[in-house]
């Protein structure tokens, strides 16, 4: 099976959140999230609120690899893990003690940022590489939408898989634009409350220096994979056409509806 390998940056949160008091989690917390919808962000925001030591950062949780990361999802000894699981009988009943917040972004701006990554110096697959070196933005935007055949889904199983079909299991939906929202109003009662919510979600209570430390996890440059720090990408649009809007809609009617999005 071919695998796609991502390189990334060194990760130096660990630093930061030592500098914090931090109350160890008593049940596992699984951030579960679709590809390219701000995972990173996320991820670095409730590390701070997490003793390192409970940190489970060897890989990101998959299908293909659960069996051999079981550990961070083990209810005997809590930590806080990510992953990107699709719905499946294994990983239902693996993470069904845990915690779950399942992250997704607008299908619009989705497919901008699956595009971008496909083309970056930083994603590597084989079976990308003739399209990413011959095609043109707009194609790549639209094998987004709509999938390569044989070699990647499209919006619609994508989100179906990762975040759908997880609904209305116990897990707790949220969306990356929301954090973003929340992010540039952060001394708001808003904010505070939309935090005490998220980290709530994780089972985590909100300690009275939250903003310092949503501050340091939220800074681009603890991303891995953030969009700024890619190389090799052509220009891209800022969002999408109105074509290509409806061709996601075409594509998963419903979707947006369904996640929250008007």
């Amino acid at each position: 099976m071919t695998v796609a390998v991502i390189r990334t940056k060194p990760d130096t949160l660990n630093a930061e959140v030592r500098r914090f008091a931090q109350a160890p989690l008593r049940r596992t917390a699984f951030l579960n999230s679709v590809p390219k919808c701000g995972t990173h962000l996320l991820r670095n925001i409730v590390r701070m609120f997490v003793p390192v030591e409970q940190h489970y950062d060897r890989e990101f949780i998959q299908i293909q690899n659960l069996e051999q990361h079981r550990a961070g999802l083990d209810p005997r000894r809590p930590a806080f893990s990510t992953g990107h699981l699709v719905y499946a009988d294994i990983a239902a009943l693996t993470t069904q003690h845990a915690r779950q917040v399942v992250l997704v972004r607008d299908p619009y701006d989705y497919v901008l940022s699956r595009a971008r990554f496909i083309f970056s110096d930083e994603f590597q697959n084989p079976l990308m590489e003739p399209l990413k070196k011959a095609g043109t933005v707009e194609q790549v935007i639209n094998f987004m939408i709509f999938g390569v055949p044989a070699k990647a889904p499209g919006v619609r199983e994508i989100f179906t898989a990762h975040a759908v079909a997880w609904m209305h299991t116990g897990v707790t939906l949220v969306r990356y634009e929301d954090i973003v929202r929340e992010l540039k109003r952060l001394d708001t009662d808003q904010a505070e409350a939309f935090f005490r919510g998220l980290l709530d979600a994780f089972g985590i209570d909100l300690p009275g220096d939250w903003r310092a430390r949503v501050l340091l996890g939220s800074d681009r440059k603890h991303s891995a994979t953030d969009s700024a720090g890619l190389s090799g990408v052509p220009t891209f649009p800022k969002a999408l056409s109105e074509g290509q809007k409806a061709l996601v809609d075409f594509a998963a009617p419903g979707l947006r509806s369904l996640l929250g999005y008007g």
